[in-house]
């Protein structure tokens, strides 16, 4: 059966996100995303786009409108996709609905953060969508209940998806991110969710945040901007950071 993609409105459709939402991420009720709060993006100019398959939905993105030095820019604050739907690009085809919306309304910037030890969220993000990142937050929610986040600290990466950019355009015509000039790399060993899951094993997962989370500090600090993202073939990862080139942020320039 075919996925359609569409904006979500009313109550039911928020009610499945929330029920989605836990199944992703299996939260206790204390920290799920209310239905009040898609109920309210959706009224104030966020975006909550849904996947369905049928009546049954498999994915959503939720977004919330946000402002820096007065500019309007849209925060991506969760993006689900079930299980038996992941590894197939829905993920990046919700990403792309958002964009659409968001250059319709003139809206240049989305960002989202994501955690650094997930090695394909990374590639999509970096690769796939062609986003940059240049921050990095420190346990930016605590230690979350979530099995995905194996009780280490909730340490974030923050994307900035330049929309109309040279560097994204380039990305979505040829499909191809354009290499930078390495200056620098940071790696996460595939086996890292292995280590997250178990007891026993989570310290050398821990270790290996620690040591990425000084390195990215330290990039960032020296002007260093994530650029690029490799995967091997025994799947671990590796950012790549460079000079960060304002003509590859706004289409406009250069």
């Amino acid at each position: 059966m075919p996925v359609e993609l569409r904006r979500c409105h009313g109550i039911e459709d928020f009610r499945a996100c929330v029920t989605l939402q836990k199944e992703v991420w299996n939260f206790t009720d204390a920290e799920l995303v209310p239905l009040r709060m898609f109920v309210v993006a959706d009224k104030v100019g966020g975006q909550v786009m849904g996947a369905f398959e049928g009546e049954t939905m498999v994915g959503f993105a939720l977004s919330v409108p946000g402002t820096r030095s007065g500019h309007i820019y849209l925060h991506s604050h969760m993006l689900a996709v079930r299980k038996d739907h992941r590894n197939g690009g829905l993920g990046r085809q919700l990403k792309l609905m958002q964009r659409e919306d968001a250059l319709a309304r003139g809206i240049e910037l989305i960002e989202w953060t994501f955690d650094p030890l997930e090695i394909k969220n990374a590639y999509l993000n970096i690769e796939k969508l062609g986003a940059v990142a240049r921050r990095y937050n420190i346990n930016q929610y605590g230690i979350t209940s979530s099995p995905l986040q194996g009780g280490l600290p909730s340490d974030r990466l923050i994307a900035e998806w330049w929309l109309n950019s040279k560097r994204v355009e380039r990305l979505l015509a040829e499909g191809k991110n354009p290499a930078a000039k390495v200056v620098t790399s940071i790696s996460v060993p595939a086996q890292i969710y292995e280590w997250k899951a178990s007891p026993e094993t989570r310290v050398r997962a821990q270790q290996v945040q620690e040591g990425n989370r000084e390195q990215f500090l330290k990039a960032f600090a020296n002007g260093l901007a994530v650029l690029n993202y490799e995967r091997d073939t025994e799947g671990n990862g590796k950012y790549l950071l460079g000079r960060w080139d304002e003509n590859w942020s706004y289409a406009s320039e250069g």
